[in-house]
């Protein structure tokens, strides 16, 4: 069983330091790994990104992220990134990486995505420049995410996790403004996630949204936005093929007692 450890939106700044670092420390108990999604500055500052890395830095579980609005607001988000780096963290954007947990591969594809909405009330490429490019952007940030997790299947990891800020459907963004649905995710992450497959989806962005969702495909996706989760992390736990196997071997017993 891989333990996954997620969270997003924790919008850290300069009096933030040390406010998650005492639960970040339990995570090698209960966890394998710790995925960010997104939204952990406030302002997208090297000075901000700092005190997340304090936060995370040497905590004996890989971390993996993925970068989010508020990161961006400064325009330093590849500051941020290495700043981030630094500390051991690996930031994901329309990339992958392979992490190997008790011996089992596990893959994160991770891409902060972007806004247009959901299948019946979503963005087209259509009219003015600014709407085609909006668009063509999260068409991008999908592409880049379903190329990612098909790479992850290539290199044959047994546990795949899509990691994004922005939500890939509808059901986690419950209890938002259904105005503001379309800049809080689109339909095409989705798409990219049933079409290339995984595990799980983790997002962030939706604060006032639900943590449980799952795409049309049946991937689980879940909001980990901290004001969501009411935690410093969700844990999740994703079966491995042992476990899988494990168990039909146990449900295989438990048919032939009843038989005899």
């Amino acid at each position: 069983m891989i333990r996954v450890a997620a969270v997003g939106d924790i919008h850290l700044g300069p009096t933030s330091a040390g406010t998650l670092r005492p639960a970040f420390e339990t995570l090698r108990a209960s966890a394998d790994l710790l995925l960010l999604a997104g939204d952990l500055t406030r302002h997208g500052t090297p000075d901000e990104a700092r005190v997340v890395a304090g936060e995370v830095a040497g905590l004996g579980v890989p971390v993996v992220a993925v970068l989010g609005n508020h990161d961006y607001h400064s325009d330093q988000q590849d500051e941020v990134t290495a700043t981030l780096g630094e500390a051991g963290v690996t930031v994901l954007e329309g990339a992958s990486t392979v992490l190997d947990l008790n011996g089992t591969p596990v893959g994160v594809a991770g891409v902060k995505g972007f806004g247009g909405g959901f299948a019946g009330r979503n963005g087209g490429e259509f009219g003015e420049p600014e709407m085609k490019a909006f668009i063509r952007y999260t068409r991008r940030c999908a592409d880049s995410l379903r190329r990612s997790l098909e790479g992850l299947k290539e290199r044959g990891c047994a546990v795949r996790i899509a990691l994004t800020h922005y939500a890939p459907v509808p059901d986690t963004l419950a209890g938002e403004p259904l105005e503001i649905f379309p800049f809080l995710g689109s339909y095409l992450l989705a798409e990219a996630v049933d079409e290339a497959g995984a595990d799980l989806a983790v997002h962030g962005h939706a604060h006032l949204g639900t943590e449980h969702g799952m795409t049309s495909g049946g991937v689980r996706v879940r909001n980990v936005a901290q004001p969501v989760i009411g935690r410093a992390f969700a844990v999740y736990h994703l079966p491995t093929a042992a476990d899988r196997d494990t168990r039909g071997a146990s449900a295989g017993s438990r048919r032939a007692a009843a038989i005899r």
